[in-house]
C-alpha cells in the first residue's frame, strides 16, 4: 500500500521514544487526561493501557511518583464524551489523549491550548483537527488509523472470499463516524463499481435502525457487507456479528476484536502499538515539545485475521492465497 511521502522514516524513530529512559523530572506531578470510547474493563482496552503506562515509565514518567493519570471511559455515547471532555478540560492537564474521532472531535471544542494527542483518528486533516500532517500547526498532534484507500482493500477481500456478490453494502453511523462519507465512501463505490456490483449505504443511529438494516440486507439479494470504522459499530459488534451469521452476509470488520469474537475477517492496524507512540508523543510535549511540530504518523503495519470456523457456517471456502497472507486463523 501507498503510504504518504511525510512518513518515510519516521515510523522507526517513534517506536524507539518510548525505550529510551528519561532523564529526572523534577517533583512537579505532571497530569495526562485520557478520553477513550470503550466501556471501563475492556480487555483489549486495559491492555493497550498497560502498554501505555509501561511506554511512559520507560520515559521516566510514573504514575504516583511524577505522573497523574486521569481517565474517562465513554462506552461510545456522543453526550458523554463531550461531559467528560469538559470535565477533563476544566482540570487543566498538562496533555490529553484521545481516542477515536470522535473523543478528539470532542475535546477539540473544549481547549485550542491544552496539547492534545490522539490515536485512531481518520482523516485528521478534513475533520479539522490539524493544518496538514507533516506540520499539524496548532495543539493536535497523533495517529491516524486508516488510509481512504483501505476502503478499496476491504471490498476486494469480501469479494475474494464471496465471489460473484451483486450487492456490497457500507455500515456506519453518520453522528458518530461523520468522516465515512467523504473520506471512504468515494474508494468505497469504485471498488465495487470495479467488481460491477451495486453499492449501497447503510446509515444507523441506533439499535432499532441496525436491526432494521440488517434484516433488510439479509432478506435481500446476495450481498457483502464492511462495517466502516465507527466506535458505535464498535459497541454495538456482538448484534452485529450475530445478525451477520443469521442472514449469511460475508461481512469485513475493521478490528480485529470483531474476528476474534466471531466475525468473518478484519483488516485493519492494531491500536496497542499506536497507545505506545502515543506515549513517546505525550513524554516529548511533557518535556516541552510543540503538538505543532510533531507530524501526524499513519500505520506501519495492516493485520488480517480470518475467523474460518465462521467461514465454513457461511458456506464459504476460503481461498488458499487468502489464507497464507493472513495474519492469524481462527479455526
Amino acid at each position: 500500500m501507498r503510504r504518504r511521502d511525510f512518513i518515510a522514516g519516521l515510523g522507526g524513530a517513534a517506536a524507539a521514544w518510548p525505550l529510551a529512559a528519561g532523564a529526572q523530572q523534577g517533583d512537579r506531578v505532571r497530569r495526562v487526561g485520557m478520553l477513550i470510547p470503550w466501556r471501563e474493563g475492556d480487555p483489549d482496552t486495559e491492555a493497550s493501557m498497560a502498554m501505555f503506562v509501561e511506554a511512559l515509565a520507560l520515559t521516566g514518567w510514573r504514575e504516583g511518583r511524577n505522573l497523574h493519570i486521569e481517565r474517562r471511559s465513554t462506552g461510545g455515547d456522543l453526550e458523554l464524551a463531550r461531559r467528560y471532555a469538559k470535565e477533563l478540560v476544566a482540570q487543566q492537564p498538562d496533555v490529553i489523549f484521545a481516542e477515536s474521532t470522535l473523543q478528539t472531535a470532542a475535546v477539540q471544542r473544549e481547549t485550542r491550548t491544552i496539547p492534545i494527542v490522539f490515536v485512531a483518528v481518520t482523516d485528521p486533516v478534513g475533520s479539522g483537527f490539524v493544518a496538514g500532517l507533516a506540520h499539524p500547526g496548532g495543539n493536535i498532534t497523533g495517529f491516524t488509523h486508516q488510509e481512504a484507500s483501505m476502503a478499496a482493500k476491504w471490498v476486494e477481500l469480501v469479494g475474494k472470499l464471496a465471489p460473484g456478490r451483486k450487492l456490497m453494502a457500507a455500515m456506519y453511523d453518520p453522528d458518530t463516524a461523520p468522516y465515512v462519507e467523504s473520506y471512504y465512501l468515494p474508494q468505497f463505490e469504485a471498488a465495487v463499481r470495479s467488481l460491477k456490483a451495486q453499492s449501497i449505504v447503510l446509515q444507523i443511529r441506533s439499535e432499532a435502525e441496525l436491526e432494521t438494516a440488517l434484516t433488510s440486507l439479509g432478506q435481500g439479494p446476495a450481498a457483502g457487507l464492511i462495517v466502516m470504522p465507527d466506535s458505535f459499530m464498535f459497541v454495538h459488534r456482538a448484534q452485529i456479528i450475530a445478525r451477520a451469521m443469521q442472514y449469511r452476509l460475508p461481512t469485513l470488520y475493521f478490528h480485529v476484536r470483531w474476528a476474534r469474537e466471531g466475525g468473518l475477517i478484519s483488516y485493519g492496524p492494531e491500536t496497542g502499538t499506536q497507545y505506545q507512540l502515543a506515549a513517546g508523543y505525550i513524554d516529548r510535549i511533557l518535556k516541552g515539545a510543540s503538538p505543532a511540530d510533531l507530524p501526524i504518523q499513519a500505520p506501519i503495519k495492516y493485520e488480517m485475521t480470518i475467523n474460518l470456523k465462521t467461514a465454513r457456517a457461511l458456506g464459504l471456502v476460503v481461498p488458499r492465497g487468502l489464507l497464507a497472507i493472513a495474519d492469524a486463523v481462527i479455526e
